[in-house]
């Protein structure tokens, strides 16, 4: 098979990683890509948004199998796009058409859409700029801290937990009157707060059957203790014990199948990842958002536990075959520690060469933010650089394993958090 795969963080290195291991993968071209996916693939220099050069390639590389990897191509409509032409009416992509990925691309929607499904999720309202007022009475009435949500795309950013009553108008009036977050807080969802533990579940589907893929927990804050401000994702473990068996089995029986269930319902034609952000609440699922595709750094925690071929899984995911595809996870453990650019998620330097090990060993580098300089050396180009994942019997060996390698790596600058799995640990312990 020759395989186009979108994108070009470290989430894209791992699946491309995967892919690559498979005997029925031909080529694998990889647009854009980074320095790590040079290695194993075709680089190919097209924007995940130009889907007139993505369309052309297709035709003119003669591609079997389309896998997208960042939400943004697919709230924009790459999907129905390349559907809508001729050529590329029947072939085989593995991403939700435009408005499954409005689950992503708008909380409102997605908030309604599991109320209309029976979805177990926090309360809410949303409000836009002509009802400010209706949106101030709103939060003198519920309890705090209360979360601010901006509708659209954020760029993991757009959402807010305030502590008392003024910080919450405060931040209303500024994503509502001051778009703070751009057209992305045009709308604003004001959500209860849910309390417990985050966890991740991933589900892969083909609109009608569906897999379950190995859950994840992933660390947010740039600062340990779980401090400072939001990033993309600091580092991941997988599984994780609190994600129990009768728990996973509340999440299926109560969130995965209405979820399926719905799309069908709705007719919304969904050949995908969806990522289940869920709150643990007491043994309790809730969820706290849909992204509709796999997560990052949750992915290359995630793939390395699946043993069967992950080419399957996609071509079954795209093909409608998927409950003829079997799924083999291993019991071993995957920890992913990311290391980013000084100054994340703040500004940063670009450009410094990044040294890398020639070996490792229980572990695997995936590149993020990495580019290669005028000499062919590596070096950082984005905020997060480098996705370090270590194996292990258990949580202590993999993230023994993880952190040797991360000490391996080194450029001007450099940062990642050192308690990444320690709360498990304890939680172990």
């Amino acid at each position: 098979m020759n395989i186009l795969l979108l994108g070009s963080g470290g989430r894209e290195h791992a699946f491309a990683w995967k892919i690559v291991q498979s005997p029925e993968c031909t080529r694998l071209f990889v647009a854009p890509g980074n320095a790590g996916t040079a290695e194993i693939a075709q680089n190919i220099p097209l924007a995940v948004t130009d889907f007139t050069g993505i369309h052309k390639f297709i035709l003119d590389h003669a591609i079997d199998l389309v896998v997208v990897g960042p939400e943004e191509p697919l709230v924009k409509g790459l999907v129905d796009f390349l559907k809508s032409k001729l050529e590329t009416a029947h072939l085989p992509i593995v991403g939700p058409t435009q408005l499954g990925a409005t689950l992503e691309g708008s909380k409102d929607f997605s908030k309604r859409f599991m109320q209309r499904n029976g979805v177990p999720t926090a309360a809410y309202e949303t409000f836009t700029a002509d009802q400010i007022e209706a949106g101030l009475a709103y939060l003198e009435k519920q309890n705090l801290p209360i979360v601010l949500k901006a509708d659209g795309l954020a760029a993991g950013k757009g959402v807010l937990i305030c502590e008392n009553l003024e910080e919450a108008k405060n931040s209303l009036k500024e994503m509502l009157l001051e778009a703070k977050f751009g057209d992305a807080s045009s709308k604003v969802v004001v959500e209860e707060f849910l309390s417990g533990i985050e966890l991740s579940v991933f589900v892969a589907t083909d609109g009608k059957s569906y897999k379950i893929l190995p859950e994840a927990k992933d660390y947010k804050r740039i600062g340990e203790g779980d401090t400072g401000l939001n990033t993309g994702g600091m580092g991941a473990v997988s599984p994780v014990i609190f994600a129990t068996a009768d728990f996973i089995k509340k999440v299926e029986e109560r969130i995965v199948i209405p979820t399926i269930a719905g799309l069908e319902k709705e007719k919304i034609d969904y050949k995908g990842f969806l990522f289940i952000g869920l709150m643990n609440n007491n043994g309790e699922p809730s969820v706290i958002e849909y992204n509709v595709r796999m997560g990052d750094p949750e992915t290359e925690a995630v793939l390395p536990r699946i043993q069967s071929d992950f080419l399957g899984l996609l071509k079954g995911i795209a093909t409608e075959t998927l409950a003829e595809y079997e799924l083999v996870i291993s019991p071993e453990y995957s920890t992913t520690v990311v290391m980013v650019s000084g100054g994340y998620p703040g500004s940063f330097e670009k450009g410094f060469p990044i040294s890398l090990p020639t070996t490792v060993e229980k572990s695997v580098i995936f590149h993020a933010g990495t580019s290669r300089n005028s000499a062919g050396e590596p070096v950082n180009q984005g905020g997060r650089v480098i996705a370090v994942t270590g194996f292990g019997k258990d949580l202590h060996e993999a993230l023994t394993n993880a952190f040797a390698t991360v000490e391996k790596i080194s450029w001007e600058k450099a940062y990642y958090r050192r308690d990444i799995g320690q709360d498990i640990l304890k939680l172990i312990n």
